[in-house]
């Protein structure tokens, strides 16, 4: 179970966290956010025990930001349309901050060092929209595949990605055992 930040080690997270928006995750390492805050690379170390405790941090923040954004969309539309709002919601993350969502999903999650009930937190709209956390998970990967591929630039430039993520959510909203899950 992960500790309470610090301040510094906040202000250690926020610095990471810019250099991974500004610069992409290969300039993500512990001597350029060292160098960003202007202290030397071994002081992290009284902060973070190795990278992987800090990218966690990173991936803790950005669990946290995704939950919130998930409840807001949960909540602002009738339940008939919750899962086409949440999967709006979770591209719009991902666009928005792409090296963010690409350190949270393309390796194994350190649920371990993770703030205790966070994921379930970030999931829970989804599973409470869909009525079945099978048909959450399909759900998840319906989106983290199209959004991976979208981030990848792995569509032709003429591909109407909108209504493929339409026709997606519709199905998923139409398969059996799709329990309160309707687009709209």
């Amino acid at each position: 179970m992960p500790r309470e930040l610090t301040p510094r080690a906040l202000e250690i997270v926020a610095a990471a966290r810019a250099l991974l928006t500004e610069q992409g995750r290969d300039a993500l390492t512990m001597r350029a956010v060292a160098e960003r805050i202007g202290i030397r690379a071994p002081s992290l170390y009284k902060h973070f025990e190795d990278k992987q405790a800090l990218e966690t941090a990173l991936i803790a923040e950005g669990f946290a930001e995704q939950a919130l954004s998930f409840e807001r969309a949960a909540t602002a539309v009738p339940p008939e349309r919750r899962l086409a709002a949440l999967a709006r919601a979770y591209r719009t993350f991902a666009r928005a901050e792409p090296d963010l969502y690409r350190l949270m999903t393309d390796a194994p999650l350190r649920r371990d060092l993770l703030p205790e009930g966070l994921e379930a937190r970030a999931a829970r709209p989804l599973v409470e929209a869909t009525g079945d956390g099978d048909l959450a998970r399909a759900a998840f990967a319906f989106a983290h595949g199209m959004v991976t591929l979208e981030l990848a630039g792995r569509f032709p430039p003429d591909a109407d990605l909108d209504a493929a993520w339409q026709r997606g959510i519709d199905a998923l909203s139409a398969s059996p055992g799709g329990g309160r899950a309707r687009s709209g």
